[in-house]
């Protein structure tokens, strides 16, 4: 197996299908999501050979990494492991698209795990970034049951009561009431 951190299609083409593998260092930055308190090292391997079609690249592989992703709820970090299978096939760029970064608009299922490349090298740490990415929940909870932070006072419930009173009732909900009401009324008569 490689340590090699690029994938390179030429040498695909000329020596057969590549292995490769390694610790890739992602920086939180890199991610660019508010829920990342922290990344680790992100072990990955990989497998490339060519596709079917001309200019197709297949590559099967795992990525392992842990994390600590700050809760949606009450906004303390907590830690996150991942350990996932990935399938990617990287396509020559259509012709007659603009610019490099462009989308391509997927026309059916069968193209959901397409990359298009117009660079003939795929960097490792694109794959283990992109795994990170797609790892990470919408809506990161520490618990199901988090309790949140109170909306009043800001205390994290789950370590401590506050004393705020809350509504009985979502007052966002308050211009429905009225309607409720009334189909009460109509009901009745």
């Amino acid at each position: 197996m490689q340590q090699n951190p690029i994938i390179d299609f030429d040498v695909i083409d000329k020596d057969g299908p590549q292995e490769y593998g390694g610790t890739v260092t992602i920086a939180r930055a890199d991610v660019d999501r508010e829920e990342i308190a922290d990344v680790a090292p992100v072990e990955i391997t990989a497998r490339a050979e060519k596709g079917n079609l001309p200019g197709e690249y297949l590559i099967d592989g795992k990525a392992s990494f842990t994390a600590d992703l700050n809760c949606a709820r009450c906004v303390d970090p907590y830690p996150f492991a991942n350990a996932s299978e990935f399938h990617v096939r990287f396509r020559p760029r259509p012709q007659g698209f603009g610019e490099e970064n462009e989308e391509v608009e997927i026309t059916n299922e069968d193209e959901l795990d397409v990359e298009y490349y117009t660079e003939r090298a795929v960097p490792l740490k694109d794959l283990a970034l992109e795994q990170v990415q797609l790892a990470i929940p919408m809506k990161p909870l520490c618990d199901e049951k988090c309790l949140g932070l109170c909306p009043a006072c800001g205390s994290n419930r789950n370590r401590e009561a506050c004393r705020c009173e809350m509504p009985a009732g979502d007052e966002r909900w308050g211009a429905l009431k009225g309607i409720r009401e009334e189909l009460a009324k109509k009901r009745e008569s």
